[in-house]
């Protein structure tokens, strides 16, 4: 509901002669408005505005030093934008010309002197009903400002909801913990951070790598979960959940959609050019891709699977730099290091569940590498145990 601006209206009163200040103060306080505030000196018209922030100011034309439009046109440089505060003129100085002028810099209002104190009072009142109705509406406007983004921060965080659960189902038949994605999706933020890439890419990336394996919902159960050495058959099927995640994500306008349907498809991709599915090489690769291939990795070795033991961080880290201009981009690589070495340094909680760092016997030889996409012996894409020769998950 409106409330009447008579009794709280500030009015600011700029008029180089005294007796017309004094004139239209008891007009004021006789119509019922006492916060007013008045000056001869056109050159303190700024300071007081600032200073009282007026619902109304009345104006004077011809004045010393500055007159009424070179006054009315430091106002409009003050008030901020949206704001609406009437002024209206009142002047001895009737011509077209000068009527023109006042209404064109901006005043609400035009009065003649000598004025009708009636008629002064009747267009105060509607000048700031007029202001009135404005403030109201602004309100309002903000008030359905604050409603549409809170319904607008509701369905983003729907929408992250639901990609994330999204990503939860790739690993729903593989990761009793489910926390796989969620932890690739952190390790590759950090790693992107350390590249000095964006804060927007960051953060666009740290939702998109979870969504990295989607594609496995469409591998098969006995050859996803087999526990034993894959057939070059079942090999190239694993290899098919890439371009089955991408399709799945593909279509959309969504920039954050967009690059996990990118990761998707390319994060199984190497660095020498011996991945898949395209066998791009080196920076064909889309960088997002390279840095989740390492995040991916760094994770997989790190945690326990079926079918494999969780590897302590310092081989993990020392395999991932063994492969390192192989696989892996040799910078994304070095920034995996520097996240790692940075949070030792300052002994920093990790943003996910700390990767197992259990002692237990790890199976070292020198034939103990990341599997390579011509490896028939092992699973690549899942880097399964093989006797002598454990290899490295990659996710």
């Amino acid at each position: 509901m409106l409330q009447p601006l008579e009794t709280n209206a500030t009015i600011l009163i700029i008029d180089d002669q005294e007796s017309n200040l004094r004139l239209l103060e008891r007009v004021l306080i006789s119509a019922g408005y006492h916060a007013f505030v008045s000056s001869t000196d056109p050159l303190k018209a700024v300071d007081l505005y600032r200073q009282y922030r007026p619902d109304l100011v009345v104006l004077d034309l011809h004045m010393p030093m500055l007159d009424g439009i070179g006054v009315l046109e430091k106002l409009n440089e003050h008030m901020p934008e949206g704001t609406y505060v009437p002024v209206l003129v009142i002047t001895g100085d009737l011509s077209p010309t000068t009527k023109q002028r006042a209404l064109s810099a901006g005043a609400k209002d035009f009065l003649g002197k000598p004025f009708d104190p009636l008629e002064v009072v009747l267009r105060i009142k509607n000048l700031l009903e007029a202001r009135s109705l404005y403030v109201e509406l602004q309100r309002q406007n903000e008030v359905l400002e604050e409603k549409v983004a809170q319904r607008r921060y509701e369905l983003e965080d729907a929408q992250l909801e639901i990609l994330e659960r999204l990503g939860r189902t790739a690993e729903f038949r593989d990761d009793d913990t489910m926390q796989h994605t969620q932890r690739v999706g952190a390790i590759s933020a950090r790693i992107a951070e350390a590249l000095g890439l964006p804060d927007d890419l960051v953060k666009t990336l740290r939702l998109a790598a979870p969504l990295h394996d989607i594609g496995k919902i469409g591998v098969p159960d006995n050859i996803l979960l087999k526990l034993g050495k894959l057939t070059e058959d079942e090999y190239d099927i694993i290899k098919t959940h890439t371009a089955i995640g991408a399709r799945i994500l593909s279509g959309s306008s969504h920039l954050l959609l967009q690059m996990a349907e990118q990761i998707a498809l390319t994060h199984h991709e190497r660095w020498d050019g011996h991945g898949y599915v395209s066998g791009l090489r080196g920076e064909d690769i889309p960088l997002v891709s390279r840095i989740v291939a390492v995040a991916d990795v760094f994770d997989a070795l790190t945690h326990q699977r079926p079918y494999k033991d969780p590897w302590p961080v310092d081989d993990a880290i020392k395999e991932i730099e063994h492969q390192s201009g192989q696989q892996f981009d040799p910078q994304v690589v070095a920034a995996l290091r520097q996240v790692l070495e940075e949070d030792a340094e300052t002994d920093d909680e990790p943003e996910v569940p700390s990767p197992g760092l259990a002692p237990g016997p790890l199976a070292q030889s020198p034939s103990t590498r990341l599997p390579s996409g011509d490896d028939s012996s092992s699973s690549p894409a899942r880097g399964r145990r093989v006797p002598r020769r454990p290899a490295t998950p990659q996710g």
